[in-house]
Parts: C-alpha cells; structure tokens; sequence
C-alpha cells in the first residue's frame, strides 16, 4: 500500500524549495499492478501543494544551458514524432533516449543537434512557441525548455507525472499545456508562469485507469482519448462546467484487431487512427485506418489504408501537420519518418524522408 501522505509531504516540499511503450506490447510498458499509483492520491497531494506558499516553481534549473551536441546516430531508432517550433524542427527518437532538432529538414541526421540526452523513452513535444514541452515517459517527468541565443536551455523539471506520460500538445485557445499519464487515466494542465510551467490541476478519466491509452486528441470542442487493448473504446470528454472534472459525453466501441490505438486525428471528411497493436498486444496487426463515422468502427466500418504508404509490417505512430503537409513517424521498419498530403481525401505525394 503506498503511502499518500509521504507522497503529498513530498511533493508539497518540492513545491516550496523550488517555488510520459512505444509498441504497446506488455513487455515494452513494463507496467506492473504494484506500479499503478492508488487512486485519490493526486487529487490529495493537489490538495495539500495549493495550500503551499510558494515564491517560485518547482523544478527550475538554476544555471540553465544548452546542449552543444550533434547527434551522433546514422538512423532513428523507434522515431515516434515530428513537429516544428519557429524554423527549427523536432524528432522524438524514442528508443536512442534523445530528441534531436534541426533547421533543415531532409539535412542528414548526423547533421541535427541533440536538444536532450537526459530522457528515457520520450515520446512526444508540445510548444507554444516560446517554451518547448517534452515528455520524459519512463521516468515520469516533463522537461521545459526555452530559446535562448545560444539555442534551446533547459529551464525546468517537473516530477512525478503520474505513470509514463506519454502525449504533451499545446491547448493554443485556452492557453495551457496538456501532459496525458498514459496508465492512470489523469490529464495534467500546466499553465505558464514566465519562463516556467506550474501544474494548476490534474483531471482524471476513472474508467482508464490502468488503461495504457496512448493519447488524446483536442477536436470538436472536446478531448478524445482512443482505444487500449484492454478496454476497446474511444472515449469522448468534456471538461465539466466547474472546470475541475471530465464529463464522458459519448463512447465508441472498436472491433478486437484495432483496439491498441496510437492516436485519433481528422483529416479532410476523415477521421485517421494509427493502430500499434490488437486486444492480445499483438504487434503484427499494426496499421493505419480511416472512416467517417467513429460510430461505425465497431462494425468495421473503416478503412485499411497502410497500403497507400508504400511501406509495410511496421508500426504508424503519431501524425503532425507542418507548414500544410502531414508527417507521419514510423517505426519497426527502415521507413521511419513519412511525409504525405491529402487532397479531395486522398493520399498522394507520399515520401519517405528518414
């Protein structure tokens, strides 16, 4: 049984001093039930730190510097996203333990910059322009970092991110940064104080914990949260009234095959999910899936369209849009960043570019 007050005191504490896999596989979580924090901790220590008076944020880093690193690796190695922030690019190389940055996309990878070695596992990036948000998934933290003219400076560590985060986004029109816990079913929201980020509540979905769900998606007024293996349902969310709850307004149950889902993004008349495993963790039903009706996946109403890739018996992960094009990152497979456009919903103009 853990204890939450230690856990609360400790937390609180930290709050006064200084003011987040890849394939699905059960072997790659490496989550135990031990491992699964109790439920109503959060909400306890949340609790417990706004009652702190604090004079600063916690986890700042008091000499913050850049990485003057070049990426030493030929190839990526489990790339899971690709954004831009300003002129320079993004890749979480998941599996080399680094996020890598460049101004120039298509430069050989040799030639990028290492932003961050000090991750394990990271999956995704976020940034409101200004300040960059990572996902540190295995040792349950969030990075911050922020230009500088020297380069990016890591500024700030926030810890003890519920259990493997595993997605970050920016929420541009409510202006705060989401982190979703990938297995205790809490969403984090961080808003910006400077040069820093504070948590200014945690928001749970109860019926995904212990669910590995691998991200959300921002769409139509609402949060979705796809499928896992183990509980085979898309859940639509809203924030409630008082702000401090989710209200699941509408779900949408999945056939066995595409029940490990990657992500839920719109695209044209389209909703496209990319999917890492089946119900069984079964790796080998990776694929890529489209429809119009999320109420009709069940009946097998969608859409196989891996095969409009031109790549094979690898495992599509997260989708981003940059400057007008889709790039899709791609792993288990030498084809690991894909770049494409739809038009009239259609793919074409696919190419690989790592």
């Amino acid at each position: 049984m853990i204890n939450k007050r230690i856990i609360c005191i400790g937390i609180v504490a930290l709050l006064c001093i200084g003011g987040a896999s890849c394939a699905g596989a059960a072997s790659e979580t490496g989550v135990q039930e031990e491992d699964i924090q109790e439920e109503g901790i959060q909400e306890d220590c949340m609790e417990e730190a706004s009652t702190a008076q604090t004079g600063t944020y916690p986890g700042v880093i008091t000499n913050p510097q850049v990485l003057d690193l070049k990426n030493t690796q030929e190839t990526l190695n489990v790339a899971t996203y690709i954004t831009k922030v300003a002129d320079t690019y993004f890749i979480a190389d998941c599996y080399h333990n680094q996020i890598i940055c460049s101004d120039t996309l298509g430069a050989p990878l040799t030639e990028w910059k290492v932003l961050t070695d000090e991750v394990h596992y990271a999956h995704t990036i976020a940034s409101d322009g200004e300040l960059i948000l990572v996902d540190d998934t295995e040792n349950n933290r969030l990075l911050v970092f922020m230009k500088t003219a020297d380069g990016y400076a890591h500024m700030q560590t926030l810890e003890n991110i519920g259990l493997k985060p595993h997605y970050v986004q920016y929420d541009a029109e409510n202006g705060v940064f989401l982190a979703w816990s990938s297995i205790t079913g809490e969403m984090y929201f961080l808003k910006r104080g400077g040069s820093y980020l504070y948590i200014d509540k945690v928001l749970k979905i109860d019926e995904l914990y212990g669910v590995y769900v691998r991200s959300f998606t921002l769409m139509e007024d609402a949060v979705y949260f796809v499928s896992g293996h183990n509980n085979q349902k898309i859940i639509k969310a809203v924030v409630n009234e008082s702000e401090d709850a989710f209200e699941i307004v509408e779900t949408y149950a999945v056939p066995d095959e595409i029940a490990g889902m990657v992500q839920l993004t719109k695209i044209q008349d389209c909703y496209y999910i990319t999917v890492s495993t089946d119900n069984r963790e079964d790796q080998d039903f990776a694929t890529i899936i489209r429809c119009r009706d999320l109420g009709e996946l069940a009946d097998g109403g969608y859409e196989d369209i891996y095969g409009a890739f031109g790549v094979g018996n690898g495992t599509p992960y997260y989708i981003t849009q940059i400057d007008g094009r889709y790039y899709m990152a791609h792993h288990r497979t030498e084809e690991n960043i894909i770049a494409f456009d739809v038009t009239d919903n259609e793919i074409c103009n696919v190419g690989v570019l790592y």
